[in-house]
């Protein structure tokens, strides 16, 4: 008598990875410090993704966690928990070694102070030389580099200034020349017009802009400033230590063929189907502690714990 073989089930197919074709991918970011017998959880379970070639702001009140978050990018600190990615490095397990690198190749660090970016007794052609030269580039390739980015930037006469004989607005382009030196696919920017008047500012995005489109880097830029985030397509807003919500630009063309900029603002869901409802949408309907979800056939309408209009 033949015996039939049993039948398993198939094994459930696996996701894919988070962010999986992203250049950055930050799942379930945690970071925690602790301040004598006080935790402070700067970060609690935080997801964004970055594609390569983006121009992203990220923007929160003082306190939200964007400052940690790109200190955590840029491999100034470590995350306590969580999954974050940049490029080919997983920043949660790295050697000395593995930082160094990934500091000196992969992202491009600008400070909002300059001067903790700049050095005061170094010319502005020395400093842009100065990672090249640490990165072992040659000599002539370290020539030619200086001078197209110092040109790029539109600070090519202040080569053999230093930063005592600069404006502000001279001293952030050099900046920006030295945090892109060893040719990062990132360039991260903590507040990098936090210092300057509006004209500066205007011009110090109009040349980070330029920057992303000619060099094709990737640019994150961190800022409380709400007026500079709609330079950029899209903006990610921190709260709490979690993203809420995302506003994305696109330009459109009207029936009169004038083009504007449509901005369309939505609520991020994370990774645990945590959803932030803005602050004004919870005191129009008195939203507290509990609501209610009610699953519609093509929306979730939230009520309040007590009945009432979705």
């Amino acid at each position: 008598m033949a015996v039939t073989p049993l039948s398993l089930p198939e094994p459930p197919a696996k996701a894919p990875e988070f962010g999986r074709d992203a250049l950055i991918a930050c799942e379930s970011l945690v970071r925690i410090y602790q301040t004598g017998s006080v935790e402070v959880q700067a970060l609690q379970g935080l997801d964004l993704v970055v594609d390569a070639g983006e121009m992203v702001a990220v923007v929160g009140a003082s306190g939200s966690g964007k400052s940690t978050l790109l200190s955590i990018l840029a491999g100034v600190d470590a995350p306590t928990a969580g999954r974050v990615r940049v490029d080919r490095w997983n920043l949660l397990d790295m050697s000395r070694a593995d930082r160094v690198r990934y500091r000196r190749h992969t992202v491009g660090f600008v400070r909002q102070q300059t001067a903790a970016n700049l050095i005061p007794y170094l010319t502005a052609r020395q400093m842009v030389d100065l990672p090249m030269t640490a990165a072992r580039t040659p000599a002539r390739v370290r020539r030619e580099r200086a001078a197209e980015l110092l040109g790029l930037l539109g600070v090519a006469d202040c080569a053999d200034r230093r930063p005592g004989q600069m404006s502000g607005g001279q001293q952030m382009r050099v900046a920006i020349a030295v945090a892109l030196a060893n040719e990062p696919k990132v360039l991260l920017a903590d507040e990098p017009t936090g210092e300057l008047d509006s004209a500066t500012s205007a011009a110090v995005f109009a040349l980070l802009r330029e920057v992303n489109r000619r060099l094709g880097v990737t640019v994150v830029i961190v800022t409380h400033d709400p007026a500079v985030s709609g330079q950029v397509e899209r903006t990610v807003a921190i709260r709490d230590g979690r993203t809420s919500s995302e506003v994305l630009r696109r330009t459109a063309t009207d029936d009169d063929g004038a083009q504007q900029v449509i901005a369309e603002e939505y609520a991020v869901m994370d990774r645990a189907g945590r959803v932030q409802v803005p602050r004004d949408y919870r005191e129009a309907l008195a939203l507290t502690r509990r609501v209610r979800l009610v699953l519609e056939s093509d929306h979730v309408a939230i009520r309040p714990d007590g009945g009432g209009p979705a």
